[in-house]
């Protein structure tokens, strides 16, 4: 059975970061343009080109294969010429091969802004329905041994000035804790920092959703559980955490607030 293959495209994801990292690419392009590409650097860009493509798009999606026609296009060009015409007639047609590439990565970036601009209400807003959590989600995925001391947790905590750590057994994650648990759990037990371990004081299990999910459903299931940190899955495999920060983030930004103008209602 073919396995089926979920595309940013179809989940809706990192529409604004595909459209970057195609004009990226177009970006890289325009050196393999001039007479002083070599067929490796251009062999080395097709095959970055065609990944990304497939990501976004799908492995089955008519771009891709116009990017793989485009790329044949000059070997397929020269067999149907005579062989007295090919030496003569090899720099345009390999020229013009480029340039479909090209014509190609543009067509890319200009269907990715067309769903942008699908997903956009008035003046380009956009409400919490159209975003997802990978859009504000931390991508570090910070985390802790169980048998360090809850010491350990609070100077890693501050270091990397976050939330949350995850719980590791060396081999997956069992649980998380937070600076909540550590005051709740720690402080307010009185227990020793110095020789309490992380496994003591952590939650579990680790509560999860996956990246393609919009931020409401974040929110419902923060409430639900009653928790301020979830760890943020693709395919199964964690990638990164969303705080409830991330979702004030959220909220300002699609409010088309700055924190500084929170900050001055607040006063």
């Amino acid at each position: 059975m073919q396995k089926m293959m979920k595309t940013r495209l179809a989940r809706g994801l990192f529409v604004d970061r595909d459209i970057e990292r195609l004009r990226q690419q177009l970006v890289k392009f325009q050196p393999l343009l001039s007479s002083r590409s070599t067929a490796g650097s251009l062999e080395e860009f097709d095959l970055a080109t065609e990944r990304l493509i497939g990501r976004v798009f799908g492995e089955a999606s008519e771009l891709l294969e116009a990017y793989e026609y485009a790329k044949l296009g000059e070997a397929a060009s020269l067999v149907n010429l005579p062989e007295e015409a090919q030496e003569s007639g090899v720099h345009d047609i390999a020229r013009e091969a480029l340039h479909q590439r090209k014509r190609v990565l543009e067509s890319c970036v200009s269907e990715l802004e067309a769903i942008r601009a699908s997903k956009e209400g008035p003046n380009g807003s956009r409400g919490l329905s159209w975003a997802r959590v990978a859009d504000y989600m931390s991508h570090e995925v910070r985390s802790v041994h169980k048998d360090a001391t809850i010491k350990e947790a609070g100077r890693l905590l501050q270091k990397w000035k976050v939330g949350s750590l995850l719980v590791d057994d060396n081999l997956r994650y069992i649980g998380i804790i937070t600076d909540t648990d550590l005051s709740r759990k720690a402080v307010a037990r009185g227990l020793d920092p110095m020789t309490t371990i992380v496994k003591a004081c952590m939650s579990k299990p680790v509560v999860t959703i996956e990246d393609n999910e919009p931020i409401t459903a974040a929110i419902s299931l923060m409430k639900q559980k009653a928790i301020r940190h979830l760890a943020v899955t693709e395919d199964g495999t964690i990638t990164g955490v969303l705080s409830v920060s991330d979702l004030l983030r959220a909220y300002s930004e699609l409010a088309g607030l700055t924190l500084e103008a929170e900050a001055d209602q607040e006063l």
